[in-house]
C-alpha cells in the first residue's frame, strides 16, 4: 500500500524528510550526503530568505508504512513574473525503485501545482541557482560533490515512464591540473591585464573581503548569470545570508578578484578543496565527530578542488578575464597538492564556457538534466 503524506516544514519534520536521502543512499561509494542543517535550513520559511518570493510544500511517499519517497513542490515567483509563465518547480526528490512510489510522488507535487494555477513542471531544481538541479542521467560512477545532485539510475527511467520530458542539459568536466601555467594563459592575461586596466586583487582577512566585496561579489553574480536557465535574481535579504553562510568558509588563497581602474569588481573565480570524503565519513552531521572530517577535508590533504563559481562582468566577458583568474589560481593548486579540478555543472549549449578547459587535459564525467511535464 502506498500512502502520501503531507509534510509540515517544521524542524522535526524536515530532519526526517532530510534523513530519508541519506538512508536511501547508506553504503553507496559515490554519493555525498548533505549537511542535514543545511538542508533544513534551505527547507525552512523561516530561515530561507527565498521565501520572500517562493512558495513550497512537502510530500514523503510511504510503502507499507515505511519512508519510500520525498519530494518538494516549489513555485518561484519572482522567475516565474519575469518570464511571464506559469512554471512550479519540483526538487529534493528521492524514492526507492517502485514505480507506484514515484507515480504517486509526482501525482502530489502535479495536483499541488495545478490547484496553485500552474500550467507546467520542471525539474528537479531548488528554490535559486544556489541549491542542488539537475537529475544524474551519465556518470553514476563518479564521486559526487557537495554542490551537486547523486541519484540511482533509475530515476530518470522513472521520469520518463511517467511523460516527463528533456528540458535542458548541463555537463561537468574532470580536469588535470598542469605543472605550470600553460603559455597561452599567461600571454592572454598578460594582455587583458595591459589592454583593460585590470588587476588581481587577493585577501588575507576575511572581514576585509566581505566589507569591501562581499555584495559586490554577489551581485557580478547576478549580472553575469541572467538570462541563464530559469536564474532568480538574489534579493537583498539572500546576499547578506549568502555573504555569512560562504565567504566564512573559504580559504582565501583559492579566491580570486578581478578589479578594472576605479577597482570595480568586473570577474571573480573561487575554488574550494573537494569535500566529498568528508562529508561521506560524517555522515551529514557535524556531531559527534562530523565537524573534526569536515575540518580536515578543508585543512588537510587533498588532491581534488571544486571550481564552485567563475563569474565575469558581462561586457568583459570573451576577452580573456578567464585567463587571468587561473594565472592566479593555478600556482596555488600546485601549491596546495591538487591534482585534479572539477567544474560545476555547465549548460549544454554553453560552449564559451568549456572552450576554457581546452587548454587543460580534461574529460566529461557527468551529465544531469531537468525535465518538464505540461499539467
Amino acid at each position: 500500500m502506498i500512502e502520501i503524506k503531507s509534510i509540515e516544514p517544521t524542524k522535526s519534520n524536515l530532519k526526517k524528510f532530510t534523513q530519508f536521502q541519506i538512508d536511501l543512499y547508506d553504503g553507496n561509494p559515490y554519493y555525498v550526503p548533505p549537511l542535514v542543517s543545511d538542508d533544513v535550513a534551505t527547507l525552512s520559511p523561516g530561515v530561507n530568505p527565498a521565501f520572500e518570493f517562493c512558495d513550497a510544500a512537502y510530500f514523503m511517499a510511504y510503502r507499507d508504512g515505511k519512508p519510500a519517497g520525498r519530494i518538494a513542490g516549489i513555485i518561484n515567483r519572482q522567475v516565474n513574473e519575469g518570464h511571464g509563465k506559469a512554471t512550479a518547480r519540483f526538487g529534493f526528490v528521492d524514492f526507492i525503485d517502485d514505480p507506484m512510489v514515484s507515480e504517486a510522488l509526482m501525482n502530489a507535487v502535479e495536483d499541488w501545482a495545478r490547484a496553485k494555477g500552474m500550467k507546467k513542471i520542471i525539474g528537479p531544481l531548488g528554490f535559486t541557482d544556489l541549491d542542488h538541479e539537475g537529475m544524474l542521467v551519465e556518470g553514476f560512477q563518479e564521486l559526487s560533490t557537495m554542490a551537486t545532485i547523486y541519484n540511482y539510475p533509475y530515476y530518470p527511467q522513472h521520469l520518463e515512464r511517467l511523460g516527463y520530458e528533456k528540458e535542458s542539459d548541463w555537463v561537468e568536466f574532470m580536469m588535470d591540473v598542469p605543472d605550470s601555467i600553460p603559455d597561452k594563459h599567461n600571454r592572454i592575461a598578460d594582455i587583458v591585464k595591459k589592454k583593460f586596466g585590470l588587476k588581481v586583487l587577493k585577501y588575507k582577512s576575511r572581514k576585509r573581503i566581505k566589507n569591501e566585496y562581499g555584495r559586490a561579489l554577489f551581485h557580478l553574480i547576478n549580472d553575469a548569470y541572467d538570462g541563464l536557465y530559469e536564474y532568480s535574481k538574489l534579493t537583498e535579504r539572500q546576499i547578506d545570508y549568502y555573504i555569512n553562510i560562504y565567504l566564512g568558509l573559504l580559504n582565501l588563497d583559492l579566491v580570486t578578484l578581478v578589479v578594472d581602474k576605479e577597482d570595480q569588481l568586473v570577474g571573480v573565480g573561487i575554488s574550494m578543496p573537494s569535500m566529498s570524503r568528508a562529508l561521506q565519513k560524517s555522515k551529514g552531521k557535524m556531531f559527534p565527530l562530523g565537524w573534526w572530517y569536515l575540518l580536515k577535508g578543508l585543512k588537510g590533504k587533498n588532491d581534488r578542488v571544486d571550481l564552485l563559481l567563475v563569474a565575469v562582468k558581462p561586457e568583459y566577458q570573451n576577452k580573456g578575464v578567464n585567463a587571468l583568474l587561473f594565472q592566479d589560481l593555478i600556482p596555488y593548486y600546485i601549491k596546495y597538492g591538487y591534482k585534479s579540478a572539477e567544474s560545476n555543472p555547465e549548460l549544454e549549449t554553453n560552449a564559451k564556457v568549456q572552450g576554457q578547459w581546452e587548454y587543460f587535459g580534461h574529460r566529461q564525467h557527468r551529465r544531469r538534466r531537468s525535465f518538464f511535464k505540461n499539467l
